[in-house]
């Protein structure tokens, strides 16, 4: 669900800038663009932390009785 809000935010962003009048095409033209640019730059972010946060699970069921065992824990 977030990422469809987030769609729809985006959306709206991308309707705003085509039917202001102030703007000239070439300036919507460069604000799509880096909408667009931001977009997948956040859409790669997220990624790579629901990777990290995945593996660091991953290895903190492995490490965790080793620190129990030690008396870290």
């Amino acid at each position: 669900m977030p990422h469809h809000k987030h769609h729809e935010k985006l959306e709206k962003i991308k309707e705003a800038i085509q039917n202001n009048p102030d703007l000239s095409e070439e300036e919507k033209s460069q604000a799509m663009k880096l909408i667009e640019e931001w977009y997948i730059e956040d859409q790669a972010d997220q990624y790579f932390w629901t990777m990290v946060k995945e593996k660091l699970l991953e290895i903190s069921a492995k490490i965790e009785p080793i620190l129990a065992e030690l008396g870290f824990l």
